[in-house]
């Protein structure tokens, strides 16, 4: 009487006859068959043959398999036989597959990158540390899952065979991969990295850090290489805006030096707003913009000088640090 099935990993185990009847069914399922009575009395026809052909003999899972088969054939179930096979079939390619992974774990773990091809095919990633080994081990999971289950068999066994190559299969279903970002578009108006939000930068030094954040940002949220392709230009407005600052800060010096305004701060930033009203110019490092007659006249009406600067009046004038000397209309630009 058959009691004891030898595994394919060598473990001797109870049989249960349950386990042919309902391969058996799920074969007839597959071929639009319902009657579960059947594929149990199937099941006890390939008992019977293998208590017969193989005596005392404790079988293995691949012999009963094979009697499967050939009860099938020879009881006039060609279809569910075919299914059955097929199904087999499968199973023995996701065996397979799960044991490679295996393998290529075991070769993660006990290997340097010298010895693995595969701790070595990223260049951005060292293999050898405990970050990098446990992002391989995570990649090639992915990948074994992504051909067992997600691929077409035929396009998974194309990759298999170097007749075609998925690039980072490992990422198949999860994101695109590489992509250009503009920051221009971006900064307009700040924007949002998914857990908080961002203004609008003003100055060379937040739209740097800004661009580094924005990277960073979609690097953990987007897989492949992050490019800028105009960051050049992108830095432009930050420059613009700097130096726009810095301006301010100087001309309202310049103003506090040499008219004595308290209000050199205010003042200043009134005179360049209206000036920004009546033109449309701002200070700007470009020099082509033009105008024929002066305005914000009132820069020259002065506050008498305390006692201390007014002995300063006597004295040749020396362009400030940071205030260009030359006609204003070389100051202000569209």
């Amino acid at each position: 009487m058959l009691t004891k099935i030898i595994k394919r990993d060598g473990r001797e185990v109870a049989f249960n006859i349950e386990k042919i009847a309902n391969a058996i069914f799920k074969a007839a399922q597959a071929t639009g068959g319902h009657d579960y009575d059947t594929a149990f009395s199937l099941a006890s026809q390939v008992v019977d043959y293998i208590e017969n052909e193989l005596g005392n003999h404790t079988p293995s899972v691949e012999e009963i398999q094979d009697a499967v088969e050939k009860i099938l054939v020879e009881t006039g179930h060609a279809r569910t036989a075919k299914e059955f096979i097929l199904y087999r079939s499968e199973r023995t390619r996701v065996r397979e597959m799960n044991t490679r992974l295996m393998k290529t774990y075991e070769d993660l773990t006990f290997q340097s990158a010298k010895d693995n091809d595969i701790k070595r095919e990223n260049a951005n990633i060292d293999g050898d540390t405990a970050m990098g080994t446990m992002l391989k081990y995570g990649s090639e999971g992915a990948k074994q899952f992504y051909k067992m289950f997600i691929l077409d068999p035929k396009h998974s066994q194309a990759h298999e065979n170097g007749d075609i190559h998925i690039h980072d299969l490992d990422f198949l279903t999860l994101t695109t991969t590489c992509c250009q970002i503009d920051l221009e578009k971006l900064f307009a108006g700040g924007f949002s990295t998914g857990h908080g939000f961002l203004r609008e930068p003003n100055s060379i030094h937040s739209y740097s850090a800004l661009a580094c954040i924005a990277i960073q940002s979609n690097q953990n949220d987007q897989h492949g290489g992050q490019s800028i392709p105009n960051f050049d230009y992108a830095m432009a407005g930050g420059v613009r805006k700097s130096y726009l600052h810095a301006y301010k800060a100087n001309m309202a010096k310049a103003i506090e030096l040499l008219t004595g305004r308290e209000d050199a701060k205010d003042f200043t930033e009134q005179m360049i707003q209206a000036l920004k009203e009546e033109t449309g110019l701002i200070p700007s490092l470009a020099q082509n913009a033009t105008r024929s007659t002066p305005i914000c006249s009132s820069i020259s009406t002065r506050k008498p000088l305390p006692a201390s600067r007014e002995s300063r009046r006597n004295t040749p004038f020396r362009k400030p640090i940071g205030l260009p000397i030359r006609p204003w209309k070389h100051w202000f630009t569209t």
